[in-house]
């Protein structure tokens, strides 16, 4: 297992493999024991607690304990456990971890455990093959980027970059300005953060590897293009705030002082209940290449533990087949407004008369998947200091996009040896 060498080395890691073996996780032998760990927000988690509660009533014999976990300690923790012949029996999150847990050979193959008339009643993104295998099922899409506006301020959105430019100051002038400052931006995103970046690479035709799916793809035309096109936003156009990380972003939006704002399917249902007339829409599209800006998209749903066998395991794909049924579904649809995975949803009533999650649904159909493999933890690393050089005005886009494909591929070598 070469490419996760530097995962293992981690002192985390090694701390946790520590707690384990003296007990600290992992989740029984009990036939009856159900345990699942997760990652989820505290709504997300309700919504998973209802159903659990649901099952229980049905099977009045069986234990089930959810346990969160923050992401880096569940992926450690779950590695370790697993290889000790432990840990949780189910698995939940996002798909970029999938990668790991198949390279350490802890999470087991699903496409033998489910006949293929029940796996077509899924989407097929949310059915995640790595390697020839069926690793995870998804219940929901999403953590995907979108574009949100406040309807105080904008009854129908922008579908491309110059109607969002044209947009933005048009709502700057009407509610003028304070210290030379707007009143109400007309955007605002945490645009110091690659991920938030990736749309707008994409709108230029770029992507964060190349055709081999491993190997960079950073020091380029659609690169440098992107890097201009952002920086351009803040000191030309001058509609987005001189600073804006994740949390001044979204306190603008909250607070009625951004008319826009960029953010993923984890912050919707939040802006709704503050009271926000909140509506969705896809990114919009860059004129000059005519794409789509294309999020990152990300099927989130269980992994089963590859330890399972016998009765254990048909109990656990029972509850598993719960979680993932229509209802199950719908109901989290309901709470979340997240994207529902099974197909015979989308035709649901109340699917079809949500415009919100309409747009989010084409969202996802423009975005592009998540890599799922190790090597995109080293690109993150990689983009990070030469995109936030760019928007400190410390490094020339040209500059910025050698540098981080340089230090990507240094950072990928590193990893193998």
């Amino acid at each position: 297992m070469p490419h996760v060498t530097g995962y293992f080395k981690s002192w985390k890691f090694h701390f946790l493999s520590l707690l384990l073996l003296l007990g600290c996780g992992g989740g029984g032998s009990d036939e009856r024991k159900i345990v699942i760990w997760h990652q989820t927000r505290p709504d997300e988690q309700a919504v998973l607690q209802a159903q659990i509660a649901r099952y229980k009533k049905l099977h009045p014999d069986v234990t089930i304990v959810e346990l969160f976990k923050e992401t880096e300690t569940l992926r450690s923790a779950y590695v370790i456990s697993t290889i000790a012949g432990q840990g949780p029996d189910l698995v939940y999150g996002p798909s970029d971890p999938v990668g790991i847990y198949e390279a350490t050979k802890s999470i087991k193959p699903l496409e033998h455990l489910f006949p293929a008339s029940y796996l077509a009643e899924f989407d097929s993104s949310s059915l995640l093959w790595y390697k020839g295998h069926l690793y995870q099922i998804a219940d929901k899409f999403g953590n995907h980027l979108a574009l949100l506006y406040n309807k105080k301020y904008i009854r129908k959105p922008p579908v491309n970059d110059l109607e969002l430019i044209a947009l933005s100051k048009s709502i700057q002038d009407n509610y003028g300005y304070t210290a030379g400052r707007p009143n109400v931006y007309g955007l605002a995103w945490n645009y110091i953060e690659p991920f938030f970046f990736i749309p707008f690479y994409t709108g230029f035709g770029g992507w964060v590897f190349e055709e081999d799916g491993v190997t960079p793809s950073l020091d380029n035309h659609a690169m440098v293009k992107a890097l201009h096109f952002i920086r351009g936003l803040r000191d030309t156009e001058k509609i987005v705030p001189n600073e804006a990380d994740y949390e001044i972003a979204d306190a603008l939006f909250k607070d009625g002082k951004a008319a826009m704002l960029i953010n993923g399917d984890w912050s919707w249902a939040g802006y709704a209940q503050r009271g926000i007339d909140l509506g969705i829409a896809p990114l919009p599209m860059i004129m000059e290449t005519g794409l789509w800006c294309a999020p990152m998209t990300s099927p989130k749903g269980y992994s089963v533990n590859i330890n399972l066998s016998g009765e254990k395991l048909d109990l656990v794909l029972d509850l598993l087949k719960f979680c993932l049924s229509e209802e199950s579904q719908l109901e989290t649809v309901r709470a979340l407004g997240t994207a529902p995975t099974r197909t015979a949803l989308y035709s649901h009533p109340e699917i079809l008369a949500n415009e919100n999650l309409q747009n989010s649904l084409l969202q996802i159909k423009r975005g592009r998947l998540m890599p799922v493999v190790s090597e995109l933890r080293a690109v993150w690393d990689a983009m990070r200091p030469g995109y936030q050089a760019v928007m400190g005005r410390a490094k020339t886009p040209e500059q910025a996009a050698k540098e981080m494909q340089a230090l990507a591929v240094r950072k990928i070598r590193e990893m193998n040896e």
